[in-house]
């Protein structure tokens, strides 16, 4: 397994971690991601660590604290063997500050994910989203103070924009906070948004990137084939609702490339879309998500080779997609604004 640095912390991580979203199913929202119990998830994380991969990432909202209490059941006696990240911030009761990245609320949440996960740390916590109603002072000093008081080791944040990031930065800086250290956002060869201006934030700031869903949530899986309908899975029975739609037609071209350069390779087609994403600027460490073993172990798969710099270019030519206002403009002046792809 190779590990990396936890973007500007001396935390050094492996290149793959476990997302245990898949853990419980016990809404309708989590139930088509998967439905993992204690016993299956005992399995997942004994294979996990034969392997060298020692980070599992969970969150409160995941089945509303199940996968949280399943992560802690199957890695009794094993804590000193392993990092655990978690998230807090959606809602988890029905009171108005039952949400949020609130004072109030985050100590409460980290008390709770404590008590699920049945640790008394938490490696990596996160806020699963920005919180634009709580002042940004009081959310880092309220995860200052659970680094202080021994229950969080490092921090990070999820799905914010890039000003939301640079904001929470300045924050820390001016008044001697805790800085995010990492960024776990979505990012796959058919959803490189992540590149406009969170990745050149990233290398400025030092925050290293979690990619969750590297698969394009399940579109990479090997299943999907033009002119044929929806496998049995997840995307059939809804579990794409919430997430980023991808057309039709961009989506098939890419597939055709990455089959091709799984061939070439000898790969499967998710390998090389992780292999393809390990290979990406201020990348840390690829969240897996597995329903079972067999699909565990073929995700290991994708380390241990590197793709060819003329594979890499071929991918990267098929997903590339025009970008957003400013950054398609930006283009024209690439001697002042260098893309951090080198190109």
């Amino acid at each position: 397994m190779e590990y990396r640095q936890l973007g500007r912390s001396g935390l050094q991580v492996p290149v793959l971690s476990f997302g245990t979203a898949t853990f419980g199913g016990s809404n309708e929202f989590f139930k088509p991601w998967g439905e993992t119990d204690v016993k299956e998830a005992t399995r997942l994380v004994e294979l996990c660590l034969d392997k060298g991969l020692n980070l599992f990432d969970t969150a409160d909202v995941y089945s509303q604290g199940r996968s949280e209490e399943i992560l802690g059941q199957a890695l009794k006696g094993k804590r000193e063997k392993v990092l655990i990240s978690t998230k807090a911030t959606f809602q988890m009761g029905e009171g108005p500050n039952d949400q949020g990245s609130s004072r109030f609320h985050l100590i409460k949440a980290c008390e709770a994910s404590l008590k699920r996960l049945d640790t008394d740390h938490i490696d990596i916590y996160f806020m699963h989203a920005f919180d634009a109603l709580t002042p940004v002072e009081e959310t880092l000093g309220a995860l200052d103070h659970l680094i202080q008081s021994g229950k969080v080791r490092y921090i990070g944040c999820s799905n914010f924009s890039g000003w939301h990031v640079m904001k929470s930065l300045a924050v820390s800086e001016k008044y001697g906070l805790a800085r995010y250290v990492i960024y776990q956002g979505y990012y796959s060869l058919v959803g490189r948004d992540y590149e406009e201006e969170l990745m050149p934030l990233g290398l400025d700031q030092g925050i290293g990137l979690m990619a969750w869903s590297p698969l394009g949530w399940g579109r990479l899986t090997g299943k999907i084939r033009r002119g044929m309908p929806l496998p049995e899975g997840r995307l059939k029975s809804g579990g794409d609702i919430g997430g980023p739609q991808v057309d039709d037609e961009f989506l098939y071209d890419v597939l055709d490339v990455l089959e091709e350069v799984a061939q070439e390779t000898e790969k499967t087609i998710p390998q090389v879309a992780i292999n393809w994403l390990l290979q990406r600027p201020t990348v840390s460490n690829i969240v897996l998500g597995a329903r079972n073993e067999e699909q565990l172990k073929q995700n290991l798969g994708s380390i241990g080779w590197n793709l060819t710099q003329e594979q890499v270019a071929k991918l990267d030519k098929v997903s590339e997609k025009m970008p957003s206002y400013p950054y398609w403009h930006q283009r024209f002046s690439r001697e002042r604004n260098p893309s951090p792809l080198g190109r």
